[in-house]
């Protein structure tokens, strides 16, 4: 059970087209002394911001299914507020998201601390992960595509990681509504590399509600069982018979009202990973389908990581005020967080996170939107 990785010594585009004139030219919006905030999109249609604190996903703004525009990621009102439970919000998190029993992996026999948080366990990438760090940018824009790279150097020992890790990521809008986010990674030393997205979604529009009657579909017969510290605690489980087979749309709001100890472990809501494959694949598929009945929009991820991660924003207790001026509730939004499996390092039998020196990582995910009209 192998990455799939390509022959490089450089993380090189993905065949993008030049830049030429024209309307949704990326457009930075402030130079922040914490860092800057970038719009991209095309007239008319889906319209995403990024910060550069954190390579984080800060807003996309879309129509319904009568042409109302609303802003659909959850983010704090204050850009600058990235601490305590605002932290992780649309935030591009690693090395290694999700979590690391005890801060302990084994590279090649040789074992590694790595920086933990309170619980005794690191969780993604350690108190001082790739959220909290200012990525360098550059705008990108053709007749069909537009966007931002990011790109950020991390040490050889950052976080206790070993090898030093030079990283990329493109997040690119076309035509179609398509948000992709690519990411790019090479080593000089063997380490271990996860990289994801941790955005809220709302389909709904942040702000307005949660999301409890959302209907939520992931294309996945298995899902990974934690225990009281969400740390895996065996072999997969199948889905079958438990609020966890969501391989037909489930509303919400009927599975997370199951008396299930998993469920409860995780505070009242999903904090688990489903499993899409045993490996990463060349070419992304779909993972999962997010649709918001009232306003008609859904959500279509592909991705060509072997897992998902879905949490149900249960953890929050409105301290944080979103960009709207309201309070985030539990449930005000869904994070579906495509990765490989937690405690990865720690489990032989799971895919392979380790990237070697002339090894490329490469890893995609896109977000498609449409809108249902009845």
């Amino acid at each position: 059970m192998e990455h799939t990785y390509e022959s490089t010594d450089q993380a090189t585009d993905p065949g993008q087209a030049p830049t030429c004139p024209g309307a949704g030219r990326p457009l930075r919006l402030a130079d922040e002394e914490r860092g800057e905030r970038w719009r991209f999109g095309f007239p008319g249609r889906a319209r995403a911001e990024v910060h550069t604190r954190g390579a984080r996903l800060r807003s996309l703004i879309l129509p319904d299914r009568w042409g109302h525009t609303a802003d659909v990621v959850l983010a704090p009102r204050d850009p600058a507020d990235r601490e305590g439970s605002a932290r992780y919000f649309g935030a591009t998190v690693g090395r290694y998201a999700n979590r690391v029993a005890h801060g302990r992996l084994v590279v090649d026999g040789v074992t590694h601390q790595l920086a933990t948080q309170e619980t005794g366990h690191t969780l993604h990438g350690g108190p001082d992960g790739f959220d909290q760090r200012l990525w360098r940018c550059e705008p990108f824009h053709s007749a069909h595509r537009t966007g931002v790279r990011l790109f950020l150097h991390s040490p050889d020992g950052d976080q206790g990681f070993p090898g030093a890790l030079n990283v990329r990521l493109t997040y690119t809008l076309d035509r179609d509504d398509n948000l992709t986010m690519l990411y790019q990674a090479v080593a000089d030393a063997p380490t271990i590399v996860n990289l994801t997205n941790h955005a809220y979604w709302n389909l709904e529009g942040e702000g307005r509600g949660n999301v409890l009657a959302h209907h939520l579909q992931v294309a996945a017969p298995l899902y990974t069982s934690v225990g009281a510290e969400l740390i895996p605690d065996g072999p997969h489980r199948p889905v079958s018979d438990t609020p966890f087979d969501l391989r037909r749309p489930r509303r919400l709001s009927d599975v997370l009202t199951h008396t299930e100890a998993q469920l409860a472990l995780a505070g009242g809501g999903f904090d688990h990973n489903w499993v899409l494959d045993d490996a990463r694949r060349a070419g992304p598929r779909k993972a999962a389908v997010l649709y918001a009945p009232a306003s008609g929009r859904r959500m279509e991820v592909r991705t060509t990581e072997p897992g998902i991660q879905v949490y149900t924003a249960q953890g929050l207790t409105g301290d944080i005020t979103g960009k709207a001026g309201r309070p985030y509730h539990a449930y005000a939004g869904i994070a579906l967080e495509t990765q490989h499996f937690p405690d990865s390092p720690n489990r032989p039998d799971y895919p392979t996170v380790v990237l070697r020196p002339g090894e490329l990582y490469r890893s995609t995910t896109i977000h498609s939107f449409t809108t249902v009209t009845a």
